[in-house]
């Protein structure tokens, strides 16, 4: 087993699964199937830096509120740490722990030079006016100052966060260093360094990892029925990726509730009719109402969780029906239902692999901001496609070769390189 008293984790709520048990429970059945030894267990379950600052921001209203900000650097053994920045009310540092260690092995597995790391403040941003926002944001970057870089740790948007506050860490930044940086973050705008084809990029991973899938099975995108919990950036790209090739949207949604139609959404005037609507899909012609429980149990032939974790539980798993599920968001299927949907041969395309999109292309906008030099969209699209597939197909062939799951030969692949790595490097005692 593996011990967590270094971490200085709030305890979990009975009520909610624990997102960092379950990473630690991913983390033991890969370490048991490679046969790594405790010590080493102990320090790939333990994060190398957690770190939490006070965020003092003066509201419109001229009222002082203290908000708490963290990032947690899980291992930078194979490079920079890694990982996005969410604004939500759920975060916590157990969460945030969570995703860290699933970014060190997302980008193990895509054998991209990253490590992982994750950070989030606990706020609802619909609540904050735009200016305090960017207080918010600037404040939070400013006293990271010492713990992030180009060549330290790189954040990027997450759930909640955007281009946007992607602009205002980097000047930040760069005005406390004195001169331009934009290496030291990635999904910023154009204007100032962001890469084409990255505000689609995890919907397109999906996508590709979906349509693999397919292809293994003698399918293609034409006509599967497809469900999608989510129209966000990631929800909504891959419904507008899958729908181009084919595929039957036949169920979306949203935090406020979702849409079904049987026949099939028209996925270009639902943007449309979203954008008109302050993100709302309700009302949507020629659909009717559904709720996200109800979108998860729907008949079809692929479902994609792009929303919140912990979506696929031990109480709804015999109600779901799709034979495919993309993990487009992290974690939506918990432990135990992952375990009861491989039993009835469930196909699940695991997160660190389906979700993998968005940190391939921020992988590429860093090495264009490195050298200065940009590449058009479609050599963008064609270097993160070439290493989705490239990964998929060592996930597929682990698979076969040890006999188990897809998700479990992920983390084989992802847990087995930074392992090594350690070794390699002499940093394992």
């Amino acid at each position: 087993m593996i011990s967590k008293s270094l971490l200085p984790l709030e305890p979990a709520s009975p009520a909610h699964i624990c997102p960092f048990d379950q990473a630690c429970s991913y983390l033991e059945a890969a370490a048991k199937e490679l046969n790594l030894n405790q010590g080493l267990l102990e320090i790939l379950s333990h994060p190398r830096k957690v770190v939490t600052v006070s965020i003092p921001v003066k509201l419109d209203n001229g009222e002082i509120q203290v908000l708490a900000g963290h990032r947690v650097q899980h291992s930078d053994v194979l490079g920079p740490y890694k990982g996005g920045i969410r604004y939500h009310p759920a975060v916590t540092l157990r969460e945030v722990s969570a995703l860290a260690m699933l970014m060190t092995w997302k980008c193990a597995l895509l054998g991209i030079p990253y490590g992982g790391a994750k950070g989030g403040i606990p706020i609802d941003p619909k609540r904050y006016s735009v200016g305090e926002l960017e207080r918010i944001s600037r404040r939070y970057i400013s006293e990271l100052i010492k713990d992030i870089g180009p060549s330290v740790d790189i954040p990027a948007p997450d759930m909640g966060t955007s281009a946007r506050e992607m602009a205002w860490m980097m000047d930040t930044y760069s005005v406390n260093v004195g001169h331009a940086v934009p290496g030291v973050v990635t999904g910023k705008p154009l204007s100032i360094g962001g890469s084409l084809g990255r505000e689609m990029a995890t919907g397109r991973g999906t996508m590709i990892i979906v349509r693999e899938a397919l292809a293994d099975r003698g399918k293609s995108l034409v006509g599967v029925r497809v469900a999608i919990q989510g129209f966000g950036n990631v929800g909504g790209a891959a419904a507008e990726l899958l729908h181009e090739a084919g595929a039957k949207i036949i169920a979306v949604s949203t935090g406020a509730g979702g849409i079904f139609s049987e026949v099939g959404l028209d996925i270009p005037a639902l943007k449309i009719y979203a954008a008109e609507n302050h993100k709302s899909i309700i009302g949507f012609p020629q659909s009717v109402p559904i709720s996200n429980a109800d979108l998860l149990t729907l008949p079809c032939d692929v479902l994609i969780p792009a929303a919140l974790e912990n979506q696929i539980t031990q109480e709804n798993v015999n109600q779901v029906q799709a034979q495919i599920i993309a993990e487009a968001a992290n974690g939506p299927v918990t432990l135990e239902a992952n375990l009861a949907l491989e039993a009835r041969g469930v196909i699940v395309l695991p997160d660190i692999l389906a979700n993998a999109g968005g940190v391939v292309v921020s992988y590429l906008e860093w090495v264009q901001g490195l050298s200065y030099v940009f590449w058009d969209e479609e050599r963008v699209n064609r270097e993160m496609e070439h290493l989705m597939v490239q990964a998929y197909r060592k996930v597929i062939h682990q698979s076969e070769a040890r006999q188990i799951s897809l998700r479990l030969a992920a983390y084989t692949l992802g847990v087995g390189r930074v392992a090594q790595a350690l070794t390699d490097r002499g940093l394992y005692p």
